[in-house]
């Protein structure tokens, strides 16, 4: 068996304000000797306006390449070597498995460790970004525990959905529902697609390239009795007048920072959406609003 197992690595990341700015400095990358296997160009999740770009090289970056980008741009550099790892054992070590209420998240490798009555969601180690490990996720699993508590959701919105995690749990626990799972990113729906089979929902679940809300098949099962969004206070705020016509019940908004959930709160009221409920773990927070 083949391990997935990493030579050593460099990374160099700088931060600095402006998309523009950003792009400019990834372009200037691109051009440097050695030149990086990849390049991610990601915007600080504080509203403070900042970007950071980080290059990967699997060789020693050129340090006169990175001063010259340096002084060209009013950076600096922050320049780690990263020894050879094995990713997949690593993620198998670090991610134990996750009780949320009713919800039990876990690899195949725990698999023998699920509770009896609970419900169990299988998330492969290879596939682990946007499992119930982050603090986001939890929270939202928590509060969707809380509403099944209540009442059993028909028709489901998962917007940005990732690994699919949320649409999974509430599919499994509301098996004759209509659930849709919506995200921008291509390779997130393939990742959904193949957590949906490996827990047995292949097809159980539509899952929908979309960017925002107005895609015509989010509109052909609206609306919805429960909606829930894990993605940035950004988009949330953004998507607001999109998302409150097809939601008739609850909301489910998470990927907040504890300081963005009352502004998202106030958002969502102006349209009719009052919080009955809050998770926080970590630094992150979940919110739960209902319709006035």
């Amino acid at each position: 068996m083949t391990r997935a197992t990493t030579p050593a690595t460099w990374t160099a990341f700088a931060t600095l304000r402006g998309e523009g700015a950003a792009r400019r400095l990834e372009t200037a990358l691109e051009g440097m000797d050695p030149a990086p296997e990849g390049i991610g160009v990601f915007e600080v999740e504080d509203d403070s306006g900042l970007w950071e770009v980080g290059g990967y090289f699997t060789e020693a970056p050129d340090p006169v390449a990175l001063a010259l980008a340096e002084a060209a741009f009013g950076v600096s550099f922050a320049v780690s070597e990263l020894p050879e790892t094995d990713w997949v054992a690593h993620v198998r070590r670090e991610l134990a498995p996750v009780e949320a209420g009713r919800f039990f998240v876990h690899g195949a490798h725990d698999a023998a460790k699920v509770p009896a009555g609970s419900v169990p969601l299988l998330i492969e180690a290879a596939m682990a970004f946007g499992t119930g490990h982050h603090g986001t996720t939890l929270g939202c699993l928590l509060l969707l525990d809380e509403i099944l508590s209540e009442r059993v959701p028909a028709r489901v919105l998962d917007l940005g959905c990732g690994t699919a995690v949320l649409a999974m749990a509430a599919r499994k626990a509301a098996p004759g529902a209509v659930v849709v799972a919506t995200d921008v990113d291509p390779v997130a729906i393939e990742v959904a697609e193949a957590n949906l089979a490996a827990n047995g929902l292949a097809g159980a679940v539509e899952t929908v390239l979309a960017d925002g809300t107005g895609h015509p098949r989010i509109a052909a099962s609206a609306p919805y009795d429960l909606v829930m969004a894990n993605i940035l206070m950004g988009p949330l705020l953004g998507m607001a007048d999109g998302v409150a016509p097809l939601a008739e019940g609850d909301l489910i908004l998470s990927g907040l920072l504890r300081d963005q959930a009352d502004p998202v709160a106030d958002r969502y009221g102006v349209l009719g959406f009052a919080e009955v409920g809050r998770r926080e773990a970590g630094d992150w927070a979940a919110l739960r609003l209902r319709r006035d």
